[in-house]
């Protein structure tokens, strides 16, 4: 079946007006050509579960996520504000430890653009802080993959930085504070600071991706 996408006219956020002022004088703060958004894990819609995210500054809605299954997280996809799939996520079935793949829009027929293995540390060595690697493929028809990036840091503590295969930082995930006295939101709204050099449908497929490796509820 296929699903429905309905169009979005969002003209109120999920907190407050001067909670937005405090959290965007925040934001001024990262660098000035980073993108932040602020990430409600909450769908727009009634008896759905997803995330709702917005331009911290601005207060427009950017992307969501409409689960129509409660707890259905084998299959999710990433819709601008319009309801225009983006990318989709879905887990590979049959395969060694938690590994999902990510598309471009709904056609899962074409080439994946990345695979994501959560990261097993067999040892328990807490200094190895890897959550997961993405990976790419290496050209048109070339089956072998090599990591594209590595997401380190913990997500329950909403508290990781997406790094690229050189080691350089390309996004960020950071609770979220505003209002008087730096007071959290919680784990249910939080930033997503992107680089200029990182696709931000991208980065927050990737952090779909952590949600769902986390077993977030």
């Amino acid at each position: 079946m296929r699903k429905v996408h309905p169009g979005a006219c969002v003209t109120e956020t999920a907190w407050d007006a001067s909670a937005a002022d405090a959290s965007a004088a925040a934001a001024d703060a990262v660098a000035a050509d980073a993108v932040v958004l602020t990430v409600w894990k909450k769908s727009l819609l009634p008896n759905c579960t997803g995330f709702t995210v917005f331009d911290t500054k601005r207060g427009n809605l950017v992307f969501r996520v409409d689960n129509y299954v409660a707890g259905n997280k084998d299959h999710i996809l990433l819709m601008d504000a319009a309801g225009t799939p983006l990318l989709t996520i879905r887990r590979k079935r049959l395969s060694l430890g938690d590994t999902c793949v990510v598309f471009e829009g709904e056609d899962e027929s074409l080439k994946p653009l990345f695979t994501a293995r959560k990261s097993v540390n067999i040892l328990n060595n807490s200094k190895n802080k890897c959550l997961a690697h993405l990976m790419s493929s290496l050209g048109t028809g070339n089956m072998k993959k090599e990591i594209a990036y590595e997401i380190e840091g913990s997500y329950s503590q909403r508290c990781c930085t997406f790094y690229s295969k050189n080691k350089r930082k390309v996004a960020e995930i950071k609770m979220k504070e505003g209002g008087a006295g730096g007071v959290a939101f919680g784990a249910d709204i939080f930033r997503l600071i992107v680089q200029p050099d990182m696709d931000t449908a991208l980065a927050m497929a990737f952090l779909i991706l952590l949600d769902h490796m986390s077993g977030s509820r």
